[in-house]
């Protein structure tokens, strides 16, 4: 059974190819409409979301296709011990397909291995959220016109940020595409994204805490928050959350076509005065995310015989 839980388990060719599918939804949502008449999504949200969840359930409503699930654990059997594998096999009775997001990493590879249907991983602790990755990759072939030969910055917290991971092994796919990491240095990007990940695939990358320095540079600048929640410490956290602060009096400088991405839920790096900016890109971002569940619902659904 075919399940998506890291980005790199899409081929770069199937990654264009659900860009192409999604592309056609927005010019076409009629065509897809009736396309998951009579299936099921379950959404096993272990962990709060607001866009994630409800992107996934507008997605699968808008192909015609209806959802049952949970939004938190303390809803679900979890709550009285009841293990992610048997949780997936229990599903599995009920559902064609499964989103599921989880605090630890790797609980969806573990309900991939035991579900009879299709998982897709919406997030799992600080390692992987692929879809979220597919929404970016629309956003910037969108706004750029290309997914290759472009500068783009990551700024916030690149040691926690699952998107800052699954988007760059998405990248390093394509070509001519220099990384510029910005961050405080307790929150660099991890050794093994860097050797792993852009050495091993030749692509140049610089290390910065000045996001003002190299702004100008940028032709993307993705942003994330400083996660609370994958902080050990509230101290540590209080004293990092805003180290990066994206203000209008920081873009003088930048690109007239600069595209700003984030993952979302912004906290305060991202001030609200440049929310009406041409170059803020993020609420675009959302809106591609629900067009590219849709397009791979449309795919693993297919594959696994279900339409």
């Amino acid at each position: 059974m075919r399940s998506v839980i890291d980005i790199l388990d899409l081929s770069k060719t199937e990654i264009d190819e659900l860009i192409a599918v999604a592309e056609d939804i927005i010019k076409n949502p009629a065509k897809y409409s009736e396309k998951c008449r009579g299936k099921k999504l379950a959404t096993l949200f272990f962990e709060p979301s607001t866009r994630t969840r409800l992107s996934f359930e507008s997605a699968m409503y808008e192909l015609g296709g209806n959802v049952i699930g949970f939004s938190s654990a303390q809803t679900s059997s979890a709550s009285k011990g009841e293990s992610v594998a048997d949780t997936a096999k229990v599903i599995s009775c009920y559902a064609d397909i499964i989103a599921m997001r989880h605090p630890k990493e790797g609980a969806p590879y573990v309900a991939s291995k035991n579900a009879s249907i299709p998982v897709i991983n919406a997030g799992d602790g600080g390692h992987n959220h692929p879809t979220q990755t597919l929404a970016d990759l629309l956003t910037i072939k969108r706004e750029k016109g290309t997914l290759n030969g472009y500068t783009i910055g990551f700024c916030g917290d690149l040691k926690f940020g699952r998107t800052v991971h699954s988007l760059i092994s998405a990248l390093s796919r394509y070509e001519n595409i220099n990384v510029v990491l910005i961050s405080p240095d307790e929150l660099k990007l991890p050794d093994y994204i860097k050797k792993g990940v852009l050495d091993k695939n030749g692509m140049p990358y610089t290390e910065t805490t000045d996001l003002e320095s190299v702004i100008p540079t940028l032709d993307v600048l993705y942003m994330t928050r400083v996660q609370g929640e994958r902080f050990f410490s509230e101290e540590e956290y209080l004293r990092l959350r805003d180290s990066y602060i994206l203000t209008p009096e920081k873009l003088e400088n930048a690109k007239s076509d600069l595209a700003i991405l984030h993952p979302l839920p912004r906290v305060n790096e991202i001030s609200v005065k440049i929310d009406n900016d041409k170059r803020a890109c993020y609420f675009k971002q959302v809106l591609n995310g629900k067009y590219m569940r849709m397009a791979l619902i449309l795919k693993l659904l297919k594959e696994a015989g279900s339409i």
